[in-house]
């Protein structure tokens, strides 16, 4: 065979081989991908990474600086992982970073506890008027005041934002058990929920339900508004306190102790909410006043309550009507002649039972 024939064949069979090489070798590192490899060699200002067969990685200038404190523990030999920023910097090197790996991970961490449903248990940094503000693995992320159990939620009348700050406000410095819901880090979004991944979704639950229902109940807080029932793990209503009995309810937590057991009726199922009622399992007491009272009639009746309007006056347990101020020269006469608690005589001047509906007027105990 020729020398020049030896040649190509030799040269045909380097390209062979080199194809194949090519072919086998792994992809070369990209931007924004995480590499992993060791420490060859560091200077007060670099750490080099070996990344064979591309080269080597180069953690310096603002990155060395962002993470000096983890560097100056390595030694050479260690393994690193670490994101490609630059693939080819003026130097040769490919440029790592160490801190956006560490973030990379933590958002790959973040994706994998929602899936796994994993619970965690984070400190309560800060609070605004739309939920807490917490930090996880140095990412800062966002607790919706709906996403809170019934127990941390701020139950405020009204829906009040500034009683709600109040009440979120009591949340800081408290670790609470929460669960990864949202993790974007493109936008950097990362949103807890103290609740299970069973009890974020109440649709199912309320399913179950229907207008009517009775149903027993624990009761898990009293407010100055009502009081909450827990019906099942992850579905709680709230019993007004117009709903709590026909007769005047004044301080509801005072009748009502959280971890007791008590009998409620469904009244409306709306906006993923459960409203009950326990005055709707009791007798009307106004069907049995609707035969026996009328327009007219004198009765006795205690003074139960005062309000802008007059006094509040019942004359059985849970029917009661309103003693109007015009009868008095102020809001003081009325109060010193209506004493709270005691009994006076008065006439019946309006009487509607069906819209529970009643108004008195004073009459003066006869002189004797």
């Amino acid at each position: 065979m020729e020398k020049n024939e030896i040649t190509t064949v030799d040269a045909a069979m380097s390209d062979s081989w080199m194809a194949l090489v090519l072919k086998n070798a792994p992809p070369p590192p990209q931007k924004e991908e995480l590499v992993e490899g060791r420490v060859i060699g560091k200077d007060k200002t670099a750490v080099y990474i070996d990344l064979p067969p591309f080269g080597t990685g180069i953690i310096y200038g603002r990155e060395y600086i962002n993470a000096r404190d983890i560097l100056k523990k390595t030694n050479i030999g260690d393994s690193i992982t670490a994101k490609v920023i630059d693939v080819d910097n003026e130097d040769g090197y490919i440029e790592l970073s160490l801190r956006e790996a560490r973030q990379a991970l933590i958002w790959t961490e973040a994706e994998e506890a929602i899936n796994k449903h994993t619970m965690f248990e984070v400190a309560v940094k800060d609070a605004n008027k739309g939920g807490l503000i917490m930090e996880w693995q140095g990412i800062v992320g966002f607790l919706p005041a709906s996403q809170l159990k019934s127990e941390h939620y701020p139950r405020v009348a009204d829906g009040d934002k500034e009683l709600i700050y109040r009440e979120l406000k009591k949340l800081v410095g408290l670790k609470l058990s929460v669960c990864v819901i949202t993790a974007d880090p493109k936008e950097s979004k990362l949103i807890f929920s103290e609740k299970s991944p069973e009890e974020s979704d109440k649709k199912e639950i309320l399913d179950k339900y229907n207008i009517g229902d009775v149903l027993e109940g624990e009761v898990t807080g009293a407010v100055d508004f009502g009081i909450f029932v827990k019906i099942e793990e992850g579905l709680e209503g709230l019993v007004h306190i117009s709903e709590l009995d026909w007769a005047l309810v004044e301080n509801p937590r005072a009748v009502w102790k959280p971890g007791s057991k008590v009998k409620v009726k469904v009244i409306e199922i709306k906006d993923g909410k459960i409203s009950l009622s326990i005055k709707s399992l009791k007798p009307n007491p106004w069907i049995e006043a609707g035969s026996k009272y009328k327009k007219g009639d004198l009765v006795d009746g205690i003074i139960i309550k005062y309000n802008k309007h007059g006094a509040l006056v019942s004359i059985e347990e849970g029917v009661a009507g309103l003693v109007h101020i015009s009868e008095f020269d102020s809001e003081e006469h009325l109060r010193a002649t209506l004493e709270l608690g005691k009994k006076y005589p008065f006439e019946i001047t309006l009487f509607e039972p069906s819209g529970q509906r009643m108004t008195l007027s004073y009459r003066k105990a006869p002189k004797t």
